[in-house]
């Protein structure tokens, strides 16, 4: 039994609106056993001073993807998929050192490569992975060029990729029960067009009522959820009617669909970083000129999207989306935000409200008893200074994952 206590903490919990001075928190092997605002009496515990800094939960970001090392997705099956998984392990050992301790992965990575974070092989945040998203032809997921003409089915898709093909009501079962079957923790649809992918415009709308609801069945069996890629308020609002509990991007939501998915207690994770890194780099890190092309229809829309959401009060969670060398903006995500939201809104969306779209409250993005001790100790108050939380990680001196220290500077 390991035991580790924190003293002279000012406290950010996730629980309270405010830190609080003076508090102490017990860590037992892998889990928080006791929150206190008085001495904690304990025998053989090694002492952490953190002199009066910000102790709070280990961030969570819940939209990435870890296998996109590159910025044109259409080209990742081309390299080996063992060249990937080497790539996606510096991605994800950077991520933790910037503090996020969860990630929930919004398709690509696999049930191995969240083993290696959990064996240890890899230095990197406790991974939700979605396994494959899943895309109709033609859709957000479909990266084939527009000039293929040869027609493959999904079973014949190799290599590394973030989406796999599947139409019809009873291929959406298929590919589903699949990916679950191979460890997805939710299923992740394109119900809209994309970026990143050739053929369909932001606005064409993806999948049936029919395809959606069969999805959304077959996730429930397994007690869990649909997350859908969606930009236009009509193709978010069809989402949340068919049965979808975490809607993507968003950002040409407007006030009324925002109004319908705060009554249907839908989350909805705007990804803003990516629009801002996308602007000033992708051309010059090989995003197709087709994809760079669609970029304006949906980035200056992002913060009034989030001030939608923010009126109606949606619940909004954390995720930036970020391709290849662009992850190294992951933390941007906070500064851009805080045109609209308060840095205390900000922090609750990367730690409690993404905790509960996890259907992990009281386990995740909390420092309370029970919850996993998963910790940062912030040079400052980020709740005064969100640059804080920014810079890779350079102003916290201690970051804790499930008891372990991955950085301790104290």
């Amino acid at each position: 039994m390991a035991l580790i206590r924190f003293t002279n903490c000012a406290l950010l919990d996730g629980i309270h609106a405010e830190r609080r001075d003076g508090m102490e928190v017990l860590v037992e092997d892998d889990r928080i056993r006791e929150v206190s605002n008085k001495p904690i009496k304990v025998a053989k515990a090694d002492v952490y001073n953190v002199r009066g800094r910000t102790l709070m939960p280990g961030l969570i970001d819940a939209h990435m993807h870890a296998i996109a090392s590159i910025v044109n997705l259409g080209r990742l099956n081309e390299q080996p998929e063992s060249l990937t998984a080497l790539e996606a392990k510096d991605i994800l050992e950077a991520m933790l050192m910037r503090g996020f301790t969860t990630v929930r992965d919004a398709g690509g990575a696999d049930a191995g490569l969240a083993a290696a974070v959990d064996r240890g092989l890899i230095k990197g945040p406790r991974m939700f992975i979605s396994g494959k998203a899943l895309s109709q032809t033609g859709g957000h997921g479909d990266a084939r060029p527009v000039t293929l003409n040869l027609d493959t089915c999904a079973c014949c898709q190799g290599g590394a990729t973030l989406g796999r093909i599947a139409d019809g009501i009873s291929e959406v079962r298929r590919a589903a029960r699949d990916e679950l079957r191979k460890g997805a923790k939710q299923i992740k649809i394109m119900s809209s067009g994309g970026v990143a992918s050739p053929s369909d415009p932001v606005w064409n709308l993806q999948y049936s009522e029919e395809e959606v609801r069969a999805i959304v069945e077959e996730a429930a069996h397994w007690k869990t959820y649909v997350m859908a890629h969606a930009y236009t308020a009509e193709a978010i609002k069809r989402a949340i009617d068919f049965g979808v509990r975490s809607i993507e991007h968003a950002n040409l939501i407007d006030f009324p669909v925002a109004e319908h998915a705060a009554r249907h207690g839908v989350f909805v994770v705007p990804t803003l970083a990516t629009y801002e890194a996308l602007e000033n780099e992708a051309a010059g890190l090989g995003l197709p000129p087709a994809s760079v092309a669609k970029i304006k229809d949906v980035s200056k829309a992002g913060l009034t999207a989030l001030q939608h959401l923010k009126s109606a009060g949606t619940k909004i969670g954390f995720g930036t989306d970020l391709l290849g060398a662009m992850h190294r903006h992951q933390s941007r995500e906070f500064i851009i935000r805080s045109a609209v939201q308060t840095p205390a809104e900000i922090i609750r969306s990367a730690t409690t409200v993404n905790a509960e779209l996890l259907n992990m409250s009281g386990r995740l993005g909390v420092i309370a008893p029970g919850a996993f001790a998963d910790l940062l100790v912030v040079n400052g108050n980020p709740l005064k200074n969100l640059k804080l939380l920014t810079e890779q990680g350079a102003h916290l001196s201690v970051i804790m994952k499930a008891g372990a220290f991955y950085k301790r500077a104290i």
